[in-house]
């Protein structure tokens, strides 16, 4: 059973990978709009569902220590790879004002964009987590009622802090909202999906894929339409963990891999977007941003030294 339900996990968060790529190549359109709808608060939601309270103390500095130590080596990595790539094309690499540059670099969030622009995420993930299992020691039930106060607080702090600016440094603008996905996650498997729930859920999700709904950015902030939007891309998403188990096998092998290294992928697509959009047409550039990144996994975890550092 433990081992059934890591691999629908793994299908699910390879869907939700799959759908971050194609969203940073074609960055314009209803394809892009649609994913949109739902690709990052997939990985909030599926992470809520798998948390546990864990002691607050041990718990936070276990994220802090094994989740920024891949986040400053791969963010290191890129900047090192900037410096060489980008006078080779003739240009100025994006940090070039050194010591100044520093600070932007340490600040991260909104701080960082073009290859970098997807860092924020793990920062926000991570804080979230910390923040979401600080109560759940306390409260062990997401559907204890004092959840539903805590969930609609952060849920108001999402959409005023939103609302009142677009500055975030380490993510921490979007930590509200990741808080309240982590909790709806969590909840859900209390709850499970029962069958009159997918009728509500397909037309919420519908609402979002089809743009009748505002899309969000959840990088900037930006939720789309109040509860709606983000209505819609919960959803999508538990329509997904719902499908997951039952992927023919002959995607679930691939499926399975990439969501195994879905944070390999998540650090390393943009940069190799960015770089490679000018001499590659988008139709590759999708397999490249997904398999480059899967290899460099690959050779990571052969390596203890390199699995220590970015793993």
């Amino acid at each position: 059973m433990k081992g059934e339900r890591l691999e629908w996990v793994d299908v699910a968060r390879g869907v939700g990978i799959i759908a971050v790529v194609i969203a940073h190549i074609w960055t314009r359109g209803g394809v892009r709009d649609a994913l949109y709808s739902f690709h990052m608060p997939l990985f909030f939601l599926l992470s809520g569902y798998l948390t546990r309270p864990r002691p607050a103390g041990k718990f936070a500095w276990a994220q802090v220590e094994g989740q920024m130590r891949p986040y400053f080596a791969f963010l290191l990595l890129l900047i090192a790879a900037d410096q060489l790539i980008e006078p080779l094309k003739g240009n100025r690499p994006i940090f070039h004002q050194w010591p100044h540059d520093l600070m932007p670099i340490l600040l991260g969030g909104s701080w960082l964009r073009g290859p970098y622009t997807i860092f924020w995420f793990v920062p926000c993930l991570m804080f979230g987590r910390i923040a979401f299992n600080a109560l759940l020691v306390r409260w062990p039930d997401p559907l204890d009622r004092r959840w539903g106060v805590a969930a609609a607080i952060s849920l108001i702090a999402a959409y005023a802090l939103g609302w009142a600016t677009d500055i975030s440094p380490l993510g921490l603008l979007t930590v509200p909202m990741a808080f309240f996905l982590l909790w709806t996650g969590a909840a859900w498997r209390r709850i499970g999906g029962n069958r009159w729930m997918m009728a509500p859920l397909l037309l919420l999700s519908a609402c979002g894929l089809l743009s009748l709904f505002p899309t969000l950015n959840m990088k900037a902030g930006d939720y789309g339409w109040p509860i709606l939007s983000i209505a819609s891309a919960i959803a999508t998403s538990l329509i997904l963990f719902r499908l997951s188990p039952v992927v023919p096998k002959i995607w679930k092998g691939p499926l399975v891999l990439l969501g195994q290294a879905s944070l390999v992928i998540m650090y390393l697509h943009v940069a190799l977007i960015h770089y490679l959009t000018p001499y590659l047409p988008k139709v590759w550039l999708l397999p490249v941003a997904l398999l480059v990144p899967l290899a460099c996994w690959q050779l990571i975890r052969k390596s203890p030294f390199a699995r220590r550092i970015f793993l």
